[in-house]
Parts: C-alpha cells; structure tokens; sequence
C-alpha cells in the first residue's frame, strides 16, 4: 500500500497554536464588537465613544513597533505568552471598571497584549509552513482563525442580553486565560528549542530594524502603495466601524444579540471564500482578490445604510465577510513577498503603527458626522472610499518577477486584530 509521504498542512506546533488563539480570540470577540454598547451602558454618549475608541488607539501607536522587535528578538511564542499575561490582566479592567473612563485602563492592557501578539502571528505562521504550500497553510488558518467571529459574538451578545456585560466578560476572561495557559506551556517548549538563543534587547538592533522597514516604506514601491491606500482606508473605516453598533441599536433597532449575530454571520462568510480566495490570489494575482474585496466592501456600505430589517441588516454583513475574506489571503501573499524576514516582527509593527497614526483622530471625527450631519454619513464615506481604493491597487499592487524579497512573510487578517 502506497503511504503518502506529504507533510501535514499543519503542523503540531501550528494546531497547538490556532486552538490557543481561537479560544482567545473567541473572548476577544465575545465584548469587542459590543464595546460600543458596553460604553453606552456605562453612560457614554455618542461623542464619548468617539472619543473613548481614539484615546484607546494611542497606547498600540507607541508600543506596536516595539512589540514587532520584541518578536524578532526574544522569539515569537516568547513574545506572544509575554502579551497574553497582560491580556488576562485587561480583563480584569474591563470586569471591574466603574464608569466608561475606567474601561481605557483595561484597552490600555489589552493593547499591550495586541502589540506584542499580533506582529507575531503571520511570523510564526510563516516559520512553521513549507514555503511550497504556505499560500494553502495561510488560507487554512484563517479559515479556523474565522470560527472566532463565528463564535465569539453571538456567544457574548446572548450573555449580555440575558446576564448583563460583566457576566459575559467574566466568562470571556475565563476562555483567555485558558489559551493563556497553552501559550505559557508552548513558550517554554521553545525555549528548550527554536527559540533557545534569543537575541538581546538593544538599541542598535532596534535601529538597524527600523532603518531597513523605513527604507521599504519609502521606496516608492508595493509597500509604499500598500501603505498609502490602506491608511486612507483605515482612517475612514475608523470613523465608521467603531459606531457601528450603536447605529444597528439606535437607528436600526436590534438587540445586542441581534448584533452579535451580524458578527456571526460576517466569520460565517469571511470562511467560506477563504480558501477559494487563496487560489485565486495565486492563480490570477493578489490585486484580482484585493480589488474584489473593496467593491464587495462598498456594496456592503451602501446596502448597509439602505435597509432597517435585521434582514438587510444581514446582507450586508454577508458582504463584508465576504469582502474581507477575499482580501484577506492575498494581502497576506502579497505582503509576504515584499518583506525580508529579518524584519519580520518589526515590519508588522511599524506597519500596523503608521496606519493608527494617521487614523488615530477617526472615531471622534466620525462621531461628530454623525451628530453634525447625519448618522448615515461616516459610512456613505467609507463606501465610496473603498470602490476607489481599487483604481490604486490594480495599478500599483504589482511585484516585479521574483518578488522583492528572497524570504516570504505573513501578515496578519486585517481582521483579526490578533490578541
């Protein structure tokens, strides 16, 4: 009998891995889209919650490029048990803050834990795949990585509407400290072996580091593009996304759980066109997927401010799943091939960190949209945002033959906010 001799797409390691970030992510997952609600029930009104999510941005700025070369340096599963013990932390914030001024102590950590996490994800997803099948692996482990927004949302909107937010965080604090335990238990297997000779935390290993991810930023080339149009995205999504549950509640009239539906729904879609997402990516090219997301984006932006059914409602989740789940893959091909893995971690970080600038002001800007012309304004914005971010990325998304870099690297979903 003639035994298969190709490796596993996923490895031990890398299972190990995806169950610990789905259990926390599916925490994450379970307040994350409620935030908004959260802060409304801690008596913030529209133009605090604006102003809550873009005093929360700051502290990711100042510590995503350090948790990029923390990651290069001390290892990533090091990196990633380091943020995930200041993650159990911020859930204690979150369960125990008085008032909606309080919730920033716990944002506070949790960016933490998200700056140390996150540029670690794609990374170690890269180091552990064959680089003959690392389109498939990508692919795969985004498809698991969408039962947290499957799961999560649905799960903590039902516990909120029947026990009230701090039963649910509680709960959510549980299942994180859970894959809190795995990723200590994982992180010291490494240090016995791959990660056995860390690199030493210094200055001229950070500089060396951002000099090489500033020299690719500024190049002119796909990195600059990809920088450029997706901060002009990031910045006008920001204005609209971090309100959108209170526009569902207040202007379409859902419940929370209803709400944490639409989440469902959104994993639920973003899933199913993944892995077709990742052939098409490498069949037709990276900017054939990525242009298909935005206009899927701008169609679930204008469906979105059309309707006032939990229906409508619905569609137009469905459509933003699918937008982000076509994207998703080919941004991370894309990017893979653009930068060195030297600077794997720290490219991450600097990535994510030059995007929070200039969205940094976002919600609070949205949010004065929204009480100065009309709620429906900051997404009218953010659609027609989105079908021009096609022009940019069908004509400058290009890699020369061979691809920039000699080593491919991962990037993390745009929507996963990894913690």
């Amino acid at each position: 009998m003639k035994q298969n001799s190709k490796p596993p797409l996923l490895n031990d390691m890398l299972r190990r891995f995806m169950a610990a970030m789905v259990l926390a992510n599916i925490a994450g997952n379970m307040y994350g889209p409620l935030l908004a609600l959260y802060l409304k029930s801690l008596h913030a009104d529209v133009l605090q919650v604006g102003l809550f999510f873009t005093l929360s941005q700051i502290v990711p700025l100042a510590l995503q490029i350090l948790g990029g070369w923390v990651s290069d340096s001390l290892g990533r599963l090091r990196s990633i048990a380091l943020g995930s013990m200041a993650g159990v932390l911020s859930y204690v914030g979150l369960i125990l803050a008085p008032t909606w001024q309080w919730v920033l102590l716990g944002e506070g950590l949790a960016a933490m834990t998200r700056s140390l996490v996150a540029p670690s994800f794609g990374a170690f997803i890269a180091e552990q795949s064959a680089e003959e099948q690392r389109g498939r692996v990508f692919a795969l482990t985004e498809t698991i990585y969408g039962v947290v927004s499957v799961v999560g949302p649905p799960l903590g909107g039902w516990l909120a509407d029947r026990y009230g937010f701090r039963v649910m965080l509680l709960c959510a604090g549980a299942l994180y400290l859970v894959a809190t335990l795995i990723r200590i238990g994982m992180a010291r297997t490494a240090a016995r072996g791959a990660e056995s000779g860390p690199r030493a935390l210094s200055v001229a290993g950070l500089r060396g580091n951002l000099g090489a991810m500033m020299a690719l930023l500024l190049a002119g080339g796909v990195i600059t593009w990809i920088l450029l149009t997706d901060g002009v995205r990031d910045v006008v999504f920001s204005m609209s996304f971090t309100l959108m549950p209170l526009y569902l509640n207040d202007i379409g009239g859902l419940s929370i759980q209803q709400i944490g539906w639409l989440s469902s729904i959104f994993g639920v879609m973003s899933m199913i066109v993944n892995i077709p997402a990742g052939a098409l990516a490498d069949k037709k090219g990276d900017r054939v997927a990525i242009a298909l997301g935005y206009i899927l984006n701008f169609a679930g932006l204008m469906v979105f401010v059309k309707v006032n059914s939990f229906f409508g409602y619905a569609v137009s989740w469905a459509l933003f799943g699918l937008g982000v789940g076509l994207m998703s893959p080919a941004y991370n091909s894309l990017i893979s091939k653009a930068v060195p893995e030297k600077v794997r971690g720290t490219a991450f970080g600097l990535f994510n960190t030059s995007l929070g600038v200039v969205s940094l002001p976002a919600p609070a800007i949205g949010a004065q949209l929204w009480e100065r012309v009309n709620p429906q304004f900051p997404f009218l914005i953010a659609g027609w945002v989105a079908l021009a971010a096609v022009v940019p990325v069908w004509l400058k998304f290009k890699l020369p033959a061979g691809g920039l870099a000699a080593t491919p690297v991962a990037v993390a979903s745009d929507a996963a906010g990894e913690v």
